[in-house]
């Protein structure tokens, strides 16, 4: 996985993770008893929260990466593909209301130095 920064209209919203082999994306937040970031999962439209020992936060992402939809996933569920949605970004909930992330947001991974 690659390290980077989140952000929304230039302002950053976190650190963040990106898995983009099959790999990492299957790996995703299992096994962290918590986190404090974001994890982009790259040409991924569903997820599931199988093995997570807290809820996450998940968006939805075009190929743009605007925000399509948003929601909360309890741990051992599956969140189905939502229409548009090309990635998924999760974090663990409440950070999304924290960030104020809502649909319609265009996010921003930039790498970090």
């Amino acid at each position: 996985m690659r390290t980077a920064w989140l952000l929304r209209g230039g302002d950053v919203l976190a650190s963040a993770e990106v898995a983009e082999t099959r790999a990492d994306r299957a790996r995703g937040l299992t096994g962290h008893a918590r986190y404090d970031g974001a994890l982009l999962l790259t040409r991924t439209r569903w997820v599931h929260s199988a093995g997570m020992q807290f809820p996450l936060d998940i968006a939805y992402l075009d190929h743009e990466l605007t925000v399509v939809a948003a929601a909360t996933l309890r741990p051992w569920s599956v969140a189905l593909p939502r229409r548009g949605s090309q990635h998924v970004l999760e974090a663990q909930a409440g950070a999304f209301e924290r960030w104020r992330l809502l649909p319609g947001d265009q996010i921003e991974i930039r790498e970090t130095a």
